[in-house]
């Protein structure tokens, strides 16, 4: 059987790569090894403080809002108020700054080109860390021009731990017989396409799939985000085609096809050529698929037998296994999987009590986490941190997305308004 080795080894082989490679930086790592005193340092359990100062000139107050609440939404750090602020002239106070109980602060200049300069200051070696300038695209404000804003977040944070954010991401979801898509801290909500539900993004984030339900031939569509240009990839008389997928290579699709002998996952060329069938239900449904991030296995949710549940497979069908056993209680239907970036987990929408809350199981030990308690959640789909869930959620009396840190519970809205549903979290995007 796969991915079940046994506890007590995956406690061996895990904790120490957890613990040195993912929250510790190789400048930390060396400054230690000299016994030097750290700050600006990020570790797990812990948030380091931030500032971002003012910032003078045109949109200014934009930029550094924008910057402040990207840092305070990687839930990796703790930030004070840019408004609470020292009046800075010349050089640095950094004792001013220790008093606040500042770690680091982010100074920002915007130059005459339009590019934006932006150092880290180590209030504790009382030094600046990184400096960078990063292009801002013109026109200011524009929905590009805050993409870069949210790539210089992003870069800020790697600087502190090594890893890159997700602020320069968007999320595609479905509202009112359409798809949208929103920056990752809900702004920019944009319709991009005149009809369909349940987008998928391209691995390059160029574009997305999704499945349109008109009746008559619902196909899977694909459109061009930046051409605004539309394809047909899946069609037929009278046969419906749901949940799409794209592969992490983004050379395929898996979809479902339902008929009247039932509903089985098919996979084809995302530039055409002939469909090849995955399961075979007899009468029983197989869709929602996931893509492993190697692209070799899939999550799918199928009823085979007799209620909804969560199995893997190999891309072929072959080597099935149930992933969502009973073992963990009473709960009788578990749809839904996304499998994490980092190949680890596989989130799902488990019935409990008679609704429904997000949950994770690990690959490695099957060991199963509740996520949400609150409301009806379901729909969940990764950040490329494996660390953040965006999912649809009736806690505020009407289904609207909302993100979880499953780190630490924390979770916040993402969309207002009509009622909202099916969502797709993209990759690492580019400032366009």
């Amino acid at each position: 059987m796969r991915f079940r080795p046994s506890r007590s080894l995956l406690a061996l082989l895990l904790t120490p790569v957890f613990v040195v490679s993912a929250f510790v930086t190789p400048r930390g790592v060396a400054a230690q090894e000299k016994g030097v005193s750290l700050s600006l340092q990020y570790r797990p359990g812990q948030k380091t403080t931030l500032i971002v100062l003012p910032i003078a000139g045109a949109n200014g107050d934009s930029i550094a809002r924008v910057i402040s609440r990207d840092l305070d939404f990687s839930d990796r750090f703790t930030m004070v108020s840019t408004s609470s602020a020292p009046t800075v002239n010349g050089p640095l106070n950094y004792a001013l700054f220790t008093k606040l109980g500042v770690d680091g602060i982010v100074q920002a200049t915007l130059l005459p080109s339009g590019w934006v300069r932006v150092a880290l200051h180590d209030v504790g070696l009382k030094n600046v860390r990184n400096t960078k300038d990063f292009p801002l695209p013109s026109p200011a404000l524009s929905a590009g021009w805050r993409l870069a804003v949210h790539g210089v977040s992003d870069g800020i944070e790697e600087w502190i731990t090594g890893a890159r954010g997700i602020a320069q991401t968007r999320i595609a979801f479905t509202r009112g017989g359409r798809v949208w898509t929103t920056d990752s801290d809900g702004a920019n909500v944009t319709a991009v396409t005149p009809s369909g539900m349940s987008p998928q993004w391209l691995p390059s984030g160029r574009g997305i799939v999704y499945s349109v339900l008109d009746g008559v031939r619902n196909p899977i569509m694909f459109t061009d985000l930046a051409t605004g240009a539309q394809r047909v990839l899946v069609s037929a008389q009278g046969v419906e085609h749901t949940t799409p997928v794209v592969s992490p290579d983004g050379r395929t699709i898996v979809y479902a096809r339902g008929s009247d002998t039932g509903t089985d996952l098919y996979q084809q060329p995302l530039e055409g050529g002939a469909a090849r069938r995955i399961t075979v239900g007899r009468g029983r449904a197989s869709a929602q698929a996931s893509f492993s991030p190697d692209g070799q296995r899939l999550a799918f949710m199928s009823d085979r037998s007799g209620h909804p549940e969560v199995y893997i497979s190999d891309l072929d069908g072959t080597n099935t296994e149930l992933l969502t056993a009973a073992a963990f209680g009473d709960r009788d239907y578990r749809a839904g999987p996304d499998w994490s970036p980092d190949g680890r987990l596989v989130a799902f929408q488990s019935r409990n009590g008679g609704t429904f809350q997000i949950m994770t199981i690990n690959l490695r030990d099957q060991s199963v986490k509740q996520v949400t308690n609150d409301g009806r959640n379901d729909d969940p789909s990764w950040a490329p941190d494996s660390r953040h869930l965006v999912f649809t959620s009736t806690r505020s009396g009407t289904r609207q997305l909302w993100i979880v840190d499953i780190e630490t519970g924390r979770t916040r809205q993402l969309t207002f308004g009509p009622e909202t549903r099916l969502s797709a979290w993209s990759p690492r995007l580019l400032a366009q």
